[in-house]
């Protein structure tokens, strides 16, 4: 193809040919020099969380599109959408009682979306369901983020469940995409539809990870401080970035894949 020979496979071919800690250090620094992109172009930086939760939505239409058309959930991590169902759940209830806003419509259109891609799976595609590959036990995250919630919670005036409930799903959306890592990492080979709805989460997380560090920037800081005292506004910011390096791994294959022109993404052995 001549367009494998171009300047940007150049690019990634040179980037592939680098050791670990090259790639690690390219990674960080494409990730200040998207940020500092961010900075410039988006004045409202509750913009960013906004676009996050839409391409989240995005990914799950991927899904569901994927779902309806081959007639098949191979691939797919049922695990990880009991997880997204579940704190979605949590941070639907919280911002009902908490803070309701436009988050919180976004919030209910993702969960009714999630719950049906769960349903698909379990009653009507089941027969396609990977049970052997989605093997990752739920309760290695489960229980650590509800025992690290009631350590570390907000400390607002709201309601002492309602802080800690909100706590948990800021700590289980940071890991409820391990279980579809493991999946891939068990499978090597991930089909085009369940590639974009990965990457698609990948950038979700980028957005709104970048959505936190701007604020705190811009600020000086004084954003944390809103959040509450202690451990708290720190955690929330480590959970946002813990996310997002999560799946900067795969992201860097699904793009490579992309430029190579590669329909079906293959993951070398180590990756997630």
């Amino acid at each position: 193809m001549k367009g494998g020979k171009g300047p940007t496979h150049a690019v990634a071919t040179w980037v592939r040919r680098q050791p670990p800690k090259i790639k690690a250090f390219l990674a960080v620094v494409s990730g200040m020099a998207a940020l500092v992109v961010l900075r410039m172009i988006v004045h409202d930086h509750d913009n960013l969380f906004v676009a996050a939760e839409a391409v989240h939505s995005l990914g799950i239409s991927v899904l569901i599109y994927k779902l309806m058309k081959e007639k098949t959930c191979a691939g797919i991590s049922l695990k990880s959408q009991e997880l997204t169902a579940l704190f979605l759940a949590v941070r639907l209830y919280c911002s009902l009682v908490m803070e309701y806003d436009i988050h919180t419509i976004l919030d209910s259109a993702t969960l009714v979306t999630t719950l049906w891609v769960i349903y698909m799976i379990r009653f009507k595609l089941r027969s396609s369901y990977m049970d052997d590959k989605d093997n990752f036990a739920i309760y290695y995250v489960v229980i650590p983020c509800a025992l690290l919630s009631l350590a570390v919670h907000p400390t607002t005036h709201h309601f002492i469940v309602n802080r800690i409930g909100w706590a948990f799903c800021v700590y289980l959306e940071a890991v409820s995409v391990l279980p579809q890592l493991r999946v891939m990492q068990n499978t090597k080979i991930i089909e085009p539809f369940t590639a974009h709805y990965v990457f698609a989460l990948g950038v979700a997380r980028f957005l709104s990870c970048a959505h936190w560090v701007l604020q705190v920037l811009d600020s000086r800081g004084q954003i944390l401080t809103t959040l509450g005292y202690g451990l708290w506004p720190g955690m929330v910011l480590l959970s946002e970035i813990v996310q997002t390096f999560i799946l900067a791994d795969f992201c860097y294959y699904y793009v490579k894949s992309a430029v190579d022109g590669q329909l079906v993404l293959r993951l070398p052995s180590g990756v997630v």
